[in-house]
């Protein structure tokens, strides 16, 4: 059966209902290079909230806050309908040593800044965005707790984090009675899936929806790349294109695995984005891949991904395309000599 946008599902261990695809607002404003303006944004806001979505994602620093201001200003006459996501931890002020990182200070003067932004009392969802090395744990899960009780955020999770800290956290919140996390936000597609090593298979013992961002690798599944970007050079020019060349990105490897998904996409009559999409969509323990569409055609193309059913044969094809070893100890206990060691020769079935 088809999903919607209006098909909504739980985020995590908790109550909250979310369209299973996010529109994210990074492309919300041109500070960046390759945005869109405050026509365009509002244009593929006002059409995804059409088709019955409600989760949009954002953080203090996107755009240099242009992101969080036009999204209040557009979701203002809604807002109570909407689950609005934000972030916080990248540095807001250059220079500024608390400015930046997941201690009280700047979790406090982040919050406040993007409620101003935003035009609203209070954030559905708050991530910590990036792993900071130096906060303890304490500090932050404390943090975060207190501003759940005074009602400026809902629910909290995690982003760009190790998954023992983040499993470390769940834990700790679990004994002390604070605030869990309920999300957990990681880049997940079909040319980046070291995330199945341990980040997933944390999240759903845990109770995290998976949120995954960049589900079509910045644009490298979307066919847009060929055999001859691979000899190419950033032009610096603050495109995507060129964070992609700087990123290394583009490699055999990645533009191997976009030949095969071209090819299963052609076979279903859908784009390679729209199949891209599926796959991250249809993973275990995803609830809803962000979608960072800068045109209207993008997104009414992205949104077809709802549509898309594979077959067990196509579904396999992709898999193997961009299957990574999981390393230890995971191949080992997933492989026979794990189970013989475990269980000898009986034979034990899994109920999970």
């Amino acid at each position: 059966m088809p999903l919607t946008l209006d098909t909504y599902r739980p985020l995590g261990r908790s109550g909250l209902r979310v369209s299973p695809l996010a529109l994210g607002a990074a492309t919300f404003g041109t500070e960046w290079g390759w945005g869109a303006g405050p026509d365009d944004a509002r244009k593929l806001f006002d059409h995804y909230v059409e088709r019955g979505g409600n989760f949009v994602d954002t953080a203090v620093t996107y755009t240099d806050g242009s992101s969080e201001r036009m999204l209040g200003e557009f979701a203002r006459d809604i807002r109570e309908s909407l689950v609005l996501a934000t972030k916080y931890t990248t540095q807001r002020r250059p220079g500024d040593p608390n400015s930046g990182g997941s201690h009280r200070k700047n979790l406090f003067a982040s919050v406040e800044t993007s409620l101003r932004r935003l035009d609203t009392d209070y954030v559905d969802l708050l991530y910590l965005h990036v792993w900071d090395f130096l906060t303890p744990v304490e500090e932050i899960l404390r943090g975060l707790d207190d501003l759940v009780r005074q009602g400026k955020v809902l629910y909290v999770a995690i982003s760009n984090a190790p998954a023992w800290q983040a499993s470390r956290l769940q834990a700790i919140a679990d004994l002390r009675g604070w605030s869990p996390l309920v999300a957990l936000q990681i880049e997940y597609n079909l040319v980046e899936r070291t995330g199945e090593r341990d980040l997933i298979p944390m999240a759903r013992e845990l109770g995290l929806g998976v949120v995954p961002y960049s589900p079509l690798a910045g644009g490298v599944l979307t066919g847009k790349y060929g055999r001859a970007d691979l000899t190419a050079a950033s032009t610096g020019d603050g495109t995507r294109k060129s964070f992609n060349f700087d990123r290394g990105t583009v490699t055999e490897r990645t533009l191997g695995i976009a030949e095969v998904l071209k090819d299963v996409a052609a076979e279903l009559g859908r784009t390679p984005a729209q199949a891209g999409l599926a796959w991250v969509l249809q993973r275990p323990g995803v609830t809803a891949p962000i979608i960072g569409a800068r045109t209207s055609a993008q997104l009414a193309d992205n949104l077809g991904a709802l549509d898309v059913a594979f077959t067990p044969a196509q579904l396999a094809r992709l898999d193997e395309a961009g299957a990574i070893d999981l390393g230890i100890p995971h191949d080992l206990l997933a492989g026979d000599l794990g189970r013989t060691l475990t269980h000898g020769d009986l034979k034990v079935e899994s109920r999970r």
